[in-house]
């Protein structure tokens, strides 16, 4: 019997309150619900098997030692733990081309959204719950530049400053673009929260 998404929020949440107080078993459900979908959200930015695995870890250590810092009113569980995995994963990016004093952003690091990458990634369609598909498809629907521009903030954790000098487009477009393209991302999810 599948869960709704609200139902998986009300469970997550739970499980969060009972990390909150020492209860290390909750924890491991956690990352059984989740390892997957946060290991492929990693392994996306990283591109890197090994690498994508210690970061997983590391966000769950991470999710432990900073469970007081969640807050239900500001977003549901997942959001919060992709954030937290992203983050990790960005930093990490950052570290290795700091050490390989990579000037370039890898193009190969940049998810795909197409409906071939969707229709035809068995790890995508394997790990990927309904809310992440609901993600996608409403990214799909972006038009190439903001589609473009948000995969780069989101996954390579550019700022709007280093958006509009990688793509050569003027700031204030970069940040018209972006806000147009949330507000359409809010409207089209509205139903997760």
């Amino acid at each position: 019997m599948s869960t709704t998404p609200h139902e998986n929020t009300k469970r997550d949440i739970n499980l969060l309150r009972r990390i909150s107080s020492g209860d290390e078993s909750a924890i491991g459900e956690l990352y059984d619900f989740y390892n997957k979908y946060l290991f492929t959200t990693v392994y996306f930015i990283l591109k890197d098997e090994a690498e994508a695995e210690d970061v997983l870890q590391e966000a769950f250590f991470l999710i432990w030692d900073k469970i007081d810092t969640y807050d239900e009113r500001l977003g549901n569980p997942i959001s919060w733990m992709t954030r937290i995995c992203r983050n990790k994963a960005i930093d990490k990016l950052r570290a290795r081309k700091q050490n390989t004093d990579i000037e370039e952003t890898n193009e190969t690091l940049i998810i795909d959204l197409n409906e071939d990458y969707k229709k035809n990634n068995p790890e995508f369609i394997a790990s990927a719950g309904q809310e992440q598909k609901d993600v996608l498809e409403a990214i799909s629907e972006l038009d190439e530049t903001q589609k473009k521009l948000i995969e780069y903030a989101y996954y390579q954790g550019f700022s709007h400053s280093e958006l509009s000098a990688h793509f050569n487009i003027p700031l204030g477009t970069v940040k018209t673009k972006i806000r147009s393209a949330m507000m359409i991302l809010r409207e089209r999810l509205k139903h997760l929260n």
